[in-house]
C-alpha cells in the first residue's frame, strides 16, 4: 500500500485503491473530475508557506507570502530568528503568526524539530512532532503532511472547506465536526489525504459558481 503521494502515477494507484473501498468516491470523481496532485515545497519555506495561509484566501496568502520570500534570501530559520516583529507586520503577518513563525523557526534551528526525518514517519507520528511545536496546530500539521510531504493518510479533519464538502457529497443533515470527520474517514485509512483531494474537488466544483469559498479554519 501506498505510504506517500509524490507523483501523478501514485494518485492514480491510490484512487483506484479508495474508489475500490467505498464506490462513493468513483461517483464524485465522476462528477466533479480527477483530484489535482498539488504539492508545495517541503521544508521550513513550506512550513511557513502552510502557517501564513491559515484563516486566509489563496490570493491574500499568496500575497503576503511572495513578500515574505522576497525580504529574506536565503530563506532559512536563522533570517526569521533575527528579523524585527515590526518588519514582519510590515509584511503582512498578524502578531499570532509572527510568535509562532519565530518559535517554528527556533525549533528547527535547534533541531527541536527534525523537517528531514518526517517524511519517514507515520502520519500520526509526524503529526505528534509538528504540533509539539507552539504555533503548530493540527490544521497546519495535516496540511504540511499532505501538501508538502505527500503522506497519504494525513486527514485535516478541522478544515472548514472539508467538512463542508463531506456534509454534500454525504448528504449530511449539518457539517460535521473534526471529532466526528475523524470518524467518518476511519474506514479510508491509510489513503485518508486521497479522500480529502477528492472531496476539496468535490467541493469546488459544486460551488464554482457560487462565490470565494470559506477560509480553514485556523490553528
Amino acid at each position: 500500500m501506498l505510504t506517500h503521494i509524490r507523483t501523478e502515477g501514485d494518485l492514480d494507484a491510490a484512487l483506484a485503491a479508495l474508489t475500490r473501498a467505498d464506490a462513493r468516491f468513483a461517483a464524485l470523481i465522476a462528477r466533479s473530475g480527477r483530484p489535482p496532485l498539488r504539492r508545495r515545497p517541503d521544508g521550513f519555506a513550506g512550513l511557513v508557506a502552510t502557517v501564513v495561509s491559515q484563516q486566509l484566501s489563496t490570493a491574500s496568502a499568496g500575497a503576503i507570502w511572495a513578500r515574505l520570500a522576497g525580504a529574506f534570501d536565503p530563506f532559512e530559520p536563522q533570517a526569521i530568528m533575527r528579523a524585527r516583529a515590526s518588519k514582519l507586520a510590515r509584511l503582512g503577518l498578524s502578531a499570532p503568526k509572527i510568535r509562532a513563525l519565530k518559535e517554528i523557526a527556533r525549533a528547527v534551528a535547534s533541531e527541536r524539530l527534525a523537517l528531514t526525518s518526517l517524511a519517514a514517519m507515520q502520519a500520526e507520528a509526524a503529526h505528534a512532532e509538528l504540533t509539539a511545536v507552539h504555533g503548530i496546530g493540527p490544521w497546519t500539521a495535516d496540511i504540511y503532511l499532505l501538501s508538502c510531504l505527500g503522506h497519504a493518510d494525513a486527514w485535516p479533519a478541522g478544515d472548514l472547506a472539508l467538512q463542508e464538502a463531506a456534509r454534500l457529497a454525504f448528504a449530511l443533515r449539518q457539517r460535521p465536526s473534526a471529532k466526528e470527520m475523524m470518524a467518518l474517514a476511519e474506514t479510508w485509512r491509510p489513503l485518508r489525504a486521497v479522500a480529502a483531494r477528492v472531496l476539496w474537488t468535490y467541493y469546488r466544483h459544486h460551488r464554482q459558481s457560487r462565490g470565494s469559498l470559506p477560509t480553514q479554519l485556523c490553528d
